[in-house]
């Protein structure tokens, strides 16, 4: 069934073809968003926008005469796209006779529906209806890392896709604040149009009297993960100079919608972005002008730290509060239900990756709630190799260039490894979402300028240096032959 959204997309679609690939993938980065919309609906699986309007930005990326070459070229053996395709291959594979060949072996929480009623809890091992959608999700997670690559290998698609995530950090933070804004006013209906996907919502959730920010994702815990990479993204910028008049308050209202969102996900994992960020600008540092924002956050970010936290060690109202705040989200959580659930998740995974001899249960077999599991329990030791070869091929920047180029490859790693951070925490499945491997090609991409197109002008120019050069000759050689 089409959804109105659906419509939307597709209408969408046809007009950024018509006004080129830039257009196309910036329009697709933005659209990645939309996490809790369904443009198509088959019974109980949805068809996020984004994923529809893949298939615009291909054809826009293909249209283009020189990327279909380079698209072909991501597939050699050892690069990013090739290592990816064996993941998803040998997911493709295991979705189907994982389940079949240890049937029974072992008890899963399974992901989607199986074969017995759901209760809540483990059911025997087999086949659920999550490994055919996990599957197509995971290939378009290649489609996606493919084309990015190719349509960043040009120096106007590689500034379009910056472009495109830099609008995804304004929408992101826009969207936040249509989620506070219409839950106050009572007024929460009018997004309903964006959250008409086929899962459990929870968006009207609150903690101690905060609502639960969840923006255009199901429930607070997507909002803030998918959030981090928007900030690792932006912040990374900024300390590297570029584009800072949006980057720095953009990574300013990301960390703080994360703290503010009531996710223990994202509370546990922005300290850590923080330090990854601190790491990022220790190695960038120096005398250099490229260099200034990066040192100043060397110099400066261990005093103020410090400042900040005799302050609040000192006001006792203060420490109270944010004391309360984070026992409430972290250090009590463990014993919380969901906790539980949660941790009942993961050693589940664990017994199904002993119970397979690191094989794996299949892709989309198995629910988690941590990414490393997920990979384990789900495609076993070959799936978990095939993607650290990825990331390992993927994710090298050139740290020591600090060219335009290098310097927002190295904020796409430092979004990849914020959004990884966030999957430690609460990560379910395989599948890392079309940011992520937004993030990813842009990172592994290499533009190369046009060395085709000559200008006009310098030509025409050297043309008629030449011919006066030669005028000047001339009179000399004829003076010289009479002298002879």
């Amino acid at each position: 069934m089409v959804e109105p959204i659906g419509i939307i997309t597709v209408v969408l679609g046809f007009y950024c073809l018509t006004r080129g690939y830039k257009a196309t993938v910036q329009t697709f980065i933005v659209l990645t968003l939309l996490g809790s919309a369904a443009a198509l609906t088959f019974g109980g699986s949805s068809v996020p926008p984004a994923h529809l309007f893949l298939l615009f930005l291909t054809v826009a990326a293909l249209g283009k005469s020189e990327l279909p070459a380079v698209v072909t070229g991501t597939f050699r053996f050892g690069r990013p796209a090739f290592w990816l395709a064996c993941l998803v291959a040998y997911g493709a594979i295991s979705a189907y006779f994982s389940p079949r060949l240890f049937a029974g072996m072992s008890y899963i929480i399974p992901l989607g529906a199986s074969e017995y009623p759901s209760t809540g809890g483990t059911v025997p091992l087999g086949p659920v209806s999550s490994n055919v959608t996990q599957t197509i999700y995971l290939a378009a997670d290649l489609l996606c890392f493919v084309t990015i690559t190719a349509v960043c290998a040009t120096p106007s698609g590689f500034r379009a896709t910056l472009n495109g995530l830099v609008a995804y950090a304004v929408v992101n933070v826009l969207f936040a604040a249509l989620d506070l804004a219409t839950s106050a006013t009572g007024t929460a209906d009018l997004l309903q149009f964006v959250r008409n996907a086929q899962y459990t919502f929870h968006d009207s959730d609150t903690v101690n009297g905060m609502k639960r920010i969840v923006g255009s994702w199901p429930e607070a815990s997507a909002f803030a993960g998918m959030t981090l990479g928007a900030f690792g993204f932006t912040a990374s910028l900024w300390i590297c100079g570029r584009q800072v008049r949006w980057t720095g308050p953009l990574a300013l209202c990301s960390f703080a919608l994360i703290i503010l969102s009531t996710s223990s996900t994202g509370l546990i994992a922005a300290p850590i972005c923080l330090l990854l960020l601190y790491l990022t600008a220790v190695l960038r540092c120096g005398v250099g002008p490229q260099s200034q924002r990066s040192t100043a956050v060397v110099l400066l970010a261990p005093p103020i730290v410090l400042a900040l936290s005799l302050l609040v060690v000192l006001q006792e109202n203060l420490f109270q509060a944010l004391y309360d705040y984070v026992d409430l989200l972290v250090l009590s959580k463990s014993t919380s239900s969901s906790a539980v659930e949660r941790g009942s998740w993961n050693a589940a995974a664990l017994q199904n990756f002993v119970d397979t001899v690191g094989l794996g249960v299949g892709l989309g077999t198995a629910r988690t709630s941590s990414f490393p599991l997920a990979l384990l329990s789900n495609v076993g030791i070959p799936g978990a190799v095939m993607f650290l070869l990825f990331a390992m091929t993927a994710f090298r920047p050139g740290l020591s260039a600090r060219t335009f180029e290098s310097d927002v490859r190295l904020a796409a790693l430092n979004g990849c490894l914020a959004l990884l951070i966030g999957s430690l925490v609460a990560g379910p499945t395989v599948d890392l979402g079309l940011l992520f491997f937004v993030l990813a090609g842009l990172c592994a991409s290499r533009p190369v300028p046009r060395t085709g197109e000559i200008p006009v002008l310098p030509l025409r120019g050297a043309a008629l240096e030449e011919r006066a050069h030669a005028r000047r000759l001339v009179p000399r050689v004829i003076a010289r032959k009479r002298q002879t």
